[in-house]
């Protein structure tokens, strides 16, 4: 990865004052979250500081119950807007007619269709008009996902992509949970390290890591929805400080 001067700058910093920084860079500033127990870290920090980053979810119609309850009490702890976004009821329609309701177990392809459906075209939605995508990755969840920079230029969106809490592990995301008595979805209590569509979801077992209960039935290691998938990426490409 080429290292740029945004990448060394949110190296040497703690958290609030990474975001503080991504807030100052100019254009749209969109933080995607998933209501998940790092993606509750940045909102936390993004409503106490009040900086001007937008906080949007991607309502998918599948979620769990627990995480649109912790949508509503989030606002209220923080005092900030989570736009919703969702999926067309025409896509859906599409998707269901197809390969029926719950047609991601059949196959691979069914499975990227459907996240498709209800995750990417609602993303592409959220993102319209963005300059600054910031997301709650962390290199610790998953193999896939250990080279995960703090920056990146995501070419197929023309934007810059900050992972601000790549470099964090999960007891750091824990113990500042518990510090600034953060709400979190009581999921992870139950064993769900990570937290998506309901029928997509399971607990982890002792060992797994902590993306493994994502479309478990699935073999394949890499398995993503697509979100943080995209096909191209240059980090020469973001903008040097002027």
């Amino acid at each position: 990865m080429k290292t740029q001067w945004l990448y060394d700058e949110l190296a040497a910093l703690d958290l609030a004052v990474r975001l503080a920084l991504v807030a100052q860079l100019g254009g749209r500033a969109v933080f995607t979250t998933s209501l998940g127990i790092e993606d509750q870290v940045i909102t936390a920090v993004i409503g106490t500081e009040r900086l001007p980053i937008e906080v949007v979810t991607l309502e998918t119609g599948r979620l769990f119950p627990e995480t649109v309850a912790l949508i509503a009490e989030t606002e209220e702890r923080f005092g900030i807007e989570i736009r919703r976004f969702f999926p067309e009821e025409a896509d859906i329609e599409a998707y269901v007619e197809k390969y029926g309701r719950n047609g991601f177990y059949g196959s691979v392809e069914a499975r990227h269709a459907c996240c498709h459906v209800r995750k990417l075209k609602p993303l592409a939605r959220a993102l319209e008009g963005a300059a600054v995508w910031v997301t709650g990755l962390r290199r610790g969840q998953s193999g896939n996902r250990a080279a995960t920079p703090l920056t990146e230029f995501d070419t197929e969106r023309n934007l810059i992509k900050v992972n601000p809490l790549a470099d964090w592990s999960i007891d750091q995301i824990r113990a500042f949970v518990e510090e600034q008595a953060v709400p979190v979805n009581p999921l992870h209590a139950r064993g769900y390290s990570s937290i998506g569509c309901e029928p997509c979801t399971r607990p982890i077992r002792p060992g797994e890591s902590e993306r493994a209960g994502r479309w478990w039935w699935e073999n394949d290691e890499k398995r993503e929805c697509g979100l943080h998938v995209p096909d191209a990426s240059d980090d020469s490409a973001i903008p040097s400080r002027s």
